[in-house]
């Protein structure tokens, strides 16, 4: 007999490959628990975590509750621009893509401007905005003249994003210098600082569901990538389908930038990263984009937060980490978005 040839990560079934990235994001949670500026920057001994009362308060009422955010938030947007990216087919839609993030940002902006920087105004405010964003795009897709509803819906999301876009400068310009202004740029620039146990129970239950869907759902995005009429040829109910797939990426969206402010490139790379790993499939991809945009949310949270003596706003660091992966896709592969 031949020898057995050597285990390689390309040639493992994806459901392994599905269980090395779910260990790996376990570690990543149990080890950023530990880091942290208490007593000394670097990690809490285990021993010292069990007799120090001061290290127990910080690890459970303020380091946990920001770390599952910090996992929300990535699979979240990771989720969402896995659903845009095969619905629309098209790689380089993100969840900001229908007016969505836009909308929550004028939304936030709007709130900090007419009611102060109470934390819940600023977070219902800036969820009714990323929902009012999806309606807008919607509508003004419905009453378009012309192309198919796929490049009409894209259209009228990038006419939307550009709406808000200016509402927010509009908003920035009106804001008052000393207090307001600072206040909205903090929170464009996204961030997780504030994050305490009821900002995360505020919008666990929604992305909870959100997720629950799209995973559900996932092999159907299979054949939404497709046609309508060959969607429908083969069981499929496209316009049904895709309304209940889009609400649930733009519900997990909106909960998330409620609270945690703009972060981008995240559903951008993270669904390119899936598909280098597992395929086309969105029966593998949608679970992989899930779990690597968790860890992505955890790392980048825990470098924002430990790197430097000041925090630095995680939005400026998926940004990099992002557009950085992006070129190395880009200059690897050839062609953005192409699949194996």
């Amino acid at each position: 007999m031949g020898a057995r040839p050597a285990w390689s990560w390309g040639a493992a079934p994806a459901t392994r490959k599905l269980v090395v990235i779910a260990v790996l994001l376990g570690v990543a949670v149990a080890i950023s628990l530990l880091i942290g500026r208490y007593p000394s920057p670097g990690i809490i001994a285990p021993d010292r975590l069990a007799t120090d009362d001061l290290a127990q308060r910080i690890v459970f009422n303020l380091r946990l509750p920001r770390v599952l955010t910090a996992l929300a938030l990535g699979m979240s947007l990771s989720a969402a621009g896995a659903v845009f990216q095969q619905v629309f087919a098209n790689p380089l839609v993100d969840p900001g893509f229908l007016g969505v993030s836009q909308g929550a940002a004028f939304g936030a902006s709007l709130a900090i401007i007419c009611w102060g920087s109470t934390v819940w105004l600023v977070q219902a405010s800036a969820a009714l905005f990323a929902f009012a964003g999806l309606g807008f795009s919607y509508l003004l897709a419905r009453r378009a003249q012309f192309g198919g509803s796929v490049l009409r819906l894209v259209f009228a999301g990038i006419a939307v994003s550009a709406l808000f876009s200016a509402g927010v400068g509009g908003l920035k310009y009106m804001a008052d210098p000393m207090s307001q202004l600072p206040e909205i740029t903090f929170w464009l620039l996204g961030g997780l600082a504030s994050i305490t146990w009821p900002q995360f129970w505020s919008i666990a239950p929604v992305v909870f569901v959100s997720l629950f869907i799209v995973y559900r759902m996932r092999w159907r995005l299979n054949l939404l990538s497709l046609d309508d009429s060959t969607a429908f040829s083969m069981g499929a109910s496209p316009g049904r389908e895709r309304a209940l797939l889009l609400s649930a990426a733009v519900a997990a969206t909106a909960a998330v930038v409620s609270v945690c402010g703009m972060v981008g490139w995240v559903g951008l790379i993270v669904p390119h990263i899936a598909r280098r790993l597992f395929g086309a499939d969105a029966r593998y991809a949608v679970p992989a984009a899930l779990l690597i945009g968790g860890l992505f949310g955890v790392l980048c949270d825990d470098v924002a937060r430990t790197l430097l003596a000041g925090e630095i706003p995680i939005g400026i660091l998926t940004s990099l980490i992002g557009a950085l992966f992006f070129v190395v896709i880009f200059m690897t592969y050839g062609h953005v978005g192409e699949q194996r």
